[in-house]
């Protein structure tokens, strides 16, 4: 019986074998990832779909923030690269210290969930409303490939050797204080779970000073007078959202539309005081939103020349428009009205 199914096997194997060489160099090509991502242009989020407000409003327009996509380096997708003129190629460690794609998308959510909160405290800061602030949280964003720790990423930051952690700038000046090889212990919260985990002081000549490999960004806990909730999906990470919701924010909160009826896309990141701060990618991102008929394109001062470029080079049919703070950015959709 073994024999009869073998020689069944081999057959098949002889009669096919270009076949199924093929189809190993095709799986090969799809699924080997190589330490590369390839960035293109992506398309618009409508945040209607997103925030959810405990208040009506109208919104006779569209309020979007544009994303990248960014897929894993796989030989077939590294050849179309080189093909496709928007399709670019980047080495992973041009991104990041961390060696997977998988370890960038966790930095990358560390990232979102600070853009989520400083989006809804720079909005409500906008309006009427009270927004209290109950709890920070330092969640680790940087791994440093030159750091002896057990940490990881999106772990948050309580305590080293017992000191409560308030700010970068607090473990700096306590790091400073000991010596090169020390192992501090570093208490975290990771999965609502308090763990114990350590870190080794080394000198870093670049700077002249001691380090032990660890980043961390602000996010918060907090009490709002009407609730808002932000919905994301699990594959989605990044800051650059951060102005459009709050401005999706402001609007459900206030009793004037400022779409005016328009298709309004924008990129930015936020601080929780409304600075608007620079992204990368813009380029995709106006590509995206061009391609989902947008009106107007909002980006930070910084980001402006390589929006506009990319608007002539392409002779692009949208309206692009710098802000540095919410408030401006504001301003700039409340004046659309005059226009009418």
């Amino acid at each position: 019986m073994f024999n009869k199914l073998y020689e069944k096997i081999k057959k098949f194997i002889k009669n096919n074998i270009f076949f199924l060489i093929f189809m190993v160099l095709l799986i090969v090509s799809l699924y080997w990832e190589l330490p590369y991502i390839i960035y293109k242009s992506g398309g618009t989020i409508d945040l209607r779909d997103r925030i959810e407000v405990a208040k009506e409003y109208k919104m006779d327009g569209d309020l979007q923030m544009s994303y990248v996509t960014a897929m894993k380096g796989t030989p077939a997708f590294i050849l179309l690269s080189f093909i496709l003129p928007d399709w670019d190629l980047i080495p992973l460690n041009d991104i990041t210290n961390e060696e997977s794609y998988n370890e960038v998308l966790e930095q990358g959510k560390v990232y979102l969930n600070e853009g989520i909160d400083n989006a809804i405290i720079a909005a409500f800061r906008e309006t009427d409303y009270e927004l209290t602030i109950t709890r920070e949280i330092n969640a680790i964003s940087v791994i440093s490939e030159k750091a002896k720790t057990d940490v990881k990423i999106g772990d948050e930051v309580i305590s080293i050797d017992d000191i409560i952690i308030n700010n970068l700038d607090n473990v700096k000046n306590y790091i400073n204080t000991l010596s090169d090889g020390t192992v501090v212990s570093v208490k975290v919260r990771r999965d609502d779970k308090e763990l114990d985990k350590m870190a080794t002081v080394y000198y870093e000549e670049a700077d002249d000073s001691l380090k032990i490999g660890i980043a961390f960004n602000k996010h918060y806990e907090y009490e709002t007078e009407i609730p808002v909730k932000i919905k994301m999906k699990k594959n989605e990470s990044g800051s650059s959202g951060g102005l459009m919701m709050s401005l999706a924010i402001y609007n459900a909160l206030t009793d004037e539309d400022i779409t005016h009826g328009l298709n309004i896309v924008g990129t930015g990141s936020i601080n929780s005081d409304g600075t608007v701060e620079e992204i990368g990618g813009v380029k995709y991102k106006v590509l995206g939103a061009v391609k989902d008929k947008a009106d107007i394109f909002l980006c930070p001062v910084e980001n402006y020349e390589e929006a506009l470029e990319i608007k002539e080079k392409r002779n692009l049919n949208i309206e692009i428009k710098a802000v540095s703070n919410l408030k401006e950015a504001i301003e700039y959709l409340e004046s659309l009205s005059l226009r009418k």
